[in-house]
């Protein structure tokens, strides 16, 4: 199989770059944001988080489906980066706005807003998914591209970090309402731009036959498919482990650690998970990619571990800073395998069903999972740290901070665990990866 060029691979790093300007902002600090600026309670915020991911979620596969039935001239996945990224990008910045409409009305503003933004996120983070099937055809270039992807993310993620809260400052002069307003609408124009050059450099070269896929059909792709099933069940563990690990950053470094300043750092540091990322081609040449996706959730059970070790008794930062650089070191595997198996999981259902649904598969087992992942791994910490007390700018109690240790440490610990059973049976599928593209190579060439 031919390599694809960087043009292409930086392309595809573009196009989850532009998400995370706008969506980053959305996970790591929405919930604060609600909690310590919009002045919303923590458990109201946590069940708007909730609502709003599961609503969200519902969409998935409805997108799928609508996906699965685009033919344009630009092919199936690759139009949306053009249709949606304004409006995406025009959400953003509104979930961000602090209209004083009085508590009822500030929660009613924060659920639409924020749903509305969610579900365009849906429209245009599918097709960076789905669209990988249909660059190339060969497993490994997949693994190749899916790091790039991975780059991309990692820097947007990196971006925000060392940028959101200090040009929100900045910009502010004390008022992180006016800060928000100002600084989202310049990510938003970066996401713009970031789409606009990602639609026009992603060309898809694996087609298929232009009709129209009933959608009947499209839950047939799912019948038997069981590697699609193991991502399924893993990634939706994940992302609940994941995205409450993330949100509980804010709370863990400012009131346990009182060491606000240290946010931005502990966010940024998310870039090193490039390190583990860019290493997969070589992993998954040393050995199955069911053991390296393992590993890499392993690891992360490990990092919070010792994240927890440096809490106890006195508070030790060097240790705290390396489980927290552990975790994000074995994020990088975690959370770039399940992309990457996807694509093969739609070649799987293909192979078996002789329906290519990569829009609908891709929807519900990246998006969906993401959404109804982050939804709960929002919601469930809030829940946690309101049934233990919390109040918000204020000194917190032994019981609340118990609560902010429940969230940020073994909540995700739990996730991560139940991550990785339904990893154990991947192997058998991984093994019949080159029989199903051989033979649909065969199929392809013979139509």
């Amino acid at each position: 199989m031919s390599r694809t060029s960087y043009t292409k691979r930086f392309s595809y790093a573009a196009s989850d770059t532009a998400g995370q300007l706008v969506f980053c902002v959305i996970s790591f600090y929405l919930l604060k944001f609600y909690t310590d600026v919009y002045g919303i309670s923590a458990a109201t915020a946590g069940t708007i988080l909730l609502v709003a991911r599961f609503i969200d979620a519902v969409d998935a596969p409805v997108w799928g489906i609508i996906f699965d039935k685009t033919h344009s001239r630009w092919g199936k996945s690759r139009p949306w980066f053009l249709w949606l990224c304004v409006p995406f990008a025009v959400f953003g910045v509104l979930t961000f706005l602090t209209p004083d409409l009085g508590h009822t009305g500030k929660v009613i503003y924060a659920a639409i807003t924020y749903i509305v933004c969610s579900v365009l996120y849906t429209g245009i983070n599918t097709p960076v998914t789905s669209i990988l099937s249909a660059l190339t055809p060969d497993p490994r270039e997949r693994v190749t591209l899916t790091a790039f992807r991975m780059f991309g993310s990692k820097l947007g993620v990196l971006i925000v970090n060392l940028t959101a809260l200090k040009l929100v400052e900045f910009f502010g002069h004390g008022d992180d309402r006016r800060g928000f307003m100002i600084v989202m609408p310049i990510y938003a124009t970066g996401t713009i731009l970031l789409y606009l050059f990602a639609f026009k450099n992603l060309e898809e070269v694996v087609h298929e036959k232009k009709q129209s896929l009933p959608v009947a059909d499209s839950f047939r792709a799912l019948k038997g498919n069981w590697p699609w099933i193991i991502i399924f069940i893993s990634s939706l563990f994940f992302w609940i482990a994941f995205i409450a690990r993330i949100c509980t950053t804010p709370y863990f470094f400012e009131y346990t650690l009182h060491r606000k300043d240290l946010v931005p750092l502990a966010f940024s540091l998310d870039f090193i998970s490039l390190a583990t990322v860019f290493c997969l081609p070589f992993f998954c040449r040393w050995t199955s990619k069911r053991n390296i996706w393992i590993l890499g959730l392993l690891g992360m059970i490990v990092g919070q571990i010792i994240v927890w070790l440096g809490t106890r008794g006195e508070i030790s930062l060097p240790l705290i800073m390396s489980g927290w650089i552990v975790g994000f070191l074995a994020s990088g595997v975690a959370m770039a395998m399940p992309f990457s198996v996807l694509s093969d999981s739609v070649d799987y259902g293909e192979w078996k069903t002789g329906i290519r649904a990569a829009g609908f598969l891709t929807a519900i087992g990246a998006a969906f999972c993401l959404k109804a992942g982050s939804g709960l791994g929002g919601a469930l910490p809030a829940w946690i740290m309101d049934a233990h007390g919390y109040v918000a700018n204020t000194a917190q109690t032994t019981t609340s901070l118990r609560g902010i240790e429940l969230g940020f440490i073994w909540l995700p610990v739990v996730g991560f665990a139940l991550a990785i059973l339904p990893v154990l049976f991947y192997k058998k599928y991984e093994l019949l990866e080159p029989q199903i593209h051989a033979e649909l190579e065969a199929r392809r060439k013979g139509i």
